[in-house]
């Protein structure tokens, strides 16, 4: 059996091998402007100051999302893990509607922010005002910009400042952390 931080670690890697322009993002580091669509976060005492202070969604034990959730919903959501590329039913989705927070159903992203980014993930150029907040990221050599649902605090993916316009941003998704509704 492998070790869970021995796979977590090989799958992060896996932004090595992508596109050279994730490379280049990744190690821009640095805060990502959000244009008012999150709000950056420095350490985990800040995070109950926002939307999300005072719900259920903040006291649910790691039994609880376990229960809730499926196992890879869970180290995704809850351990800041990442899902293998290529491998979210919600990379291909190309239907009007919006996905949600697939731990606390929060709407995230509307569809006419989806793109094809190339990189295996679900990637938006912008996230519903409000939705999420950032926090800096250095599990890897670089500093990236990590971004959770501001109410359950489930991590969703990562910001780079590679995408199209109007933002220039690429809010990368692990799909598992989403769940779509369709219009």
């Amino acid at each position: 059996m492998t070790d869970h931080r021995t796979h977590s670690l090989s799958r992060r890697l896996f932004l090595f091998a992508a596109p050279s322009a994730l490379l280049v993002a990744a190690c821009s580091g640095g805060r990502v402007d959000a244009q008012d669509a999150s709000r950056e976060i420095r350490s985990p005492n800040e995070l109950s100051s926002d939307r999300g202070e005072g719900t259920d969604w903040r006291v649910l034990t790691d039994e609880h999302w376990k229960a809730r959730l499926s196992p890879e919903a869970f180290r995704v959501l809850r351990q800041e893990d990442t899902e293998r590329a290529f491998t979210s039913p919600l990379h291909d989705e190309t239907r009007e509607g919006v996905y949600h927070c697939a731990g606390c159903d929060l709407p995230l992203f509307n569809s006419a922010t989806k793109y094809k980014s190339g990189t295996g993930w679900p990637s938006f150029w912008e996230p519903i005002k409000n939705s999420v907040m950032t926090k800096p990221d250095n599990k890897l050599w670089v500093q990236r910009t990590e971004y959770h649902c501001v109410r359950c605090l489930g991590h969703q993916g990562h910001v780079f400042n590679d995408g199209p316009k109007p933002t220039g941003q690429r809010w990368c998704n692990n799909g598992v952390a989403l769940t779509f509704r369709p219009a």
